[in-house]
């Protein structure tokens, strides 16, 4: 299905495919395998979003900064969906009736945005920057670095094992599964007719998003999420400004459906009073009913010894402000997105206080962002739920 209107320019280095393989074989060969998610299950989650953004229930929206295919196996899935279910339980005791939405960073999660093509490696040469194992490998060499068609095919066959181990998990929430949609060679060609006239959608995962980098109203990412029936969401970072939801809203949301729409802010704890109130005000005017969740890590992420890292003090406090300003705004809090894992990592510090501790390389493990390890998830979590039973 042609896209219906121009379209800017990507406003983040996409990959250069030319030197690893053939592009078109790889999109077509996609082309002609099955859905990796129905549209019945789309349809489910869009539902169950609706009755949140009316006012019941509270979204859990969490899991992995970037999947690995080397960690794509029964076991580990099986965690994951559990520490998603623990969180969730959390999160029960003030979601009402309605209950916790599960939506996970999974099965798909396999590419990141990138603000530079290219990075020093150890011996001071530039290589590409690692953009998820969808397009090269972690490994700091131009060889692993270039980018690879056939892995996008890669991507699509470790996505589906994950659905698989998903479903055999039988974990108390039902998971949905999300992943951002960033690289349209993967995304196009598993955008499926929904069987009913004139309605596609993306096969790639219950529910997209629109990163804070690509999130331009009249950019692809969003021309291609303007035209699938999912529940999309889209990033909102500190250079967001009223006109841009305002906009996003008319091309995402024309006629403003609870349940199809979630703007999850990504401010940081120190802009949360600045810039939430006039997002939310700007939706307010515009008629629309979004879920509004709080992604409190995104916006804390620094430098401390040649490492992200991520405080988790800092997180707690903007999730905090988030429901304190939403409520005096007079929207509803409708959940949180996070970065975790359920392994016992050291990638974010507990507490703020300077010094900050050294980083331990062997709990750093994350293929690009600092991770929540299950204390500190369930810490965040916890204060979320209290701050929304105030």
């Amino acid at each position: 299905m042609p896209l219906s209107r121009p379209v800017a320019a990507p406003a983040v280095p996409m990959p250069d495919w030319s030197a690893g393989g053939d592009l078109a074989a790889v999109v077509a060969e996609l082309a002609r395998r099955p859905a990796l998610v129905s549209f019945a299950a789309t349809r489910a989650l869009r539902e169950r979003l609706a009755e949140v953004a009316t006012g019941g229930g509270l979204v859990l929206h969490a899991g992995d900064c970037a999947e690995l295919f080397a960690e794509v196996l029964p076991g580990l899935v099986a965690r994951k969906a559990a520490q998603l279910a623990e969180l969730a339980t959390i999160l029960a005791g003030v979601a009402g009736p309605a209950g916790t939405v599960v939506v996970g960073r999974i099965a798909g999660q396999f590419a990141k945005p990138r603000s530079h093509p290219t990075e020093a490696a150890a011996d001071g040469t530039r290589v590409p920057i690692y953009m998820g194992d969808a397009v090269n490998g972690l490994a700091a060499t131009p060889h692993a670095r270039t980018p690879r068609p056939g892995r996008l095919l890669l991507a699509y066959d470790k996505s589906a094992e994950v659905l698989a181990h998903l479903a055999a998990a039988r974990t108390p929430h039902p998971v949905f599964t999300s992943h951002e949609a960033l690289l349209h060679p993967y995304e196009e060609p598993l955008v499926r007719p929904a069987g009913i006239a004139g309605t596609a959608y993306a096969s790639s995962a219950h529910l997209l998003w629109v990163g804070e980098r690509t999130r331009q109203a009249d950019g692809p990412h969003v021309a291609l999420a303007a035209r699938i029936a999912n529940p999309v969401a889209v990033k909102l970072g500190p250079s967001a400004r009223p006109q841009d939801v305002t906009a996003l809203v008319e091309a995402l949301d024309p006629g403003r459906e609870p349940g199809r729409l979630a703007f999850v802010t990504r401010l940081g704890a120190g802009r949360v009073a600045e810039s939430l109130p006039g997002l939310l005000a700007a939706a307010r005017r515009a008629g629309a009913r979004p879920l509004w969740l709080c992604d409190p890590m995104h916006g804390n992420t620094e430098r401390h010894g040649g490492y992200k890292i991520r405080v988790v003090d800092r997180v707690v406090a903007e999730a905090r402000s988030f429901v304190r300003l939403a409520r005096r705004h007079g929207v509803r809090p409708a959940g949180l997105h996070l970065e975790i894992t359920p392994d016992d990592v050291a990638e974010c510090l507990d507490h703020a206080g300077r010094p900050l501790p050294g980083i331990d390389p062997s709990r750093y493990r994350t293929g690009c962002d600092p991770r929540l390890n299950p204390e500190q998830a369930r810490r965040v979590v916890t204060a979320f739920a209290r701050e929304l039973a105030r």
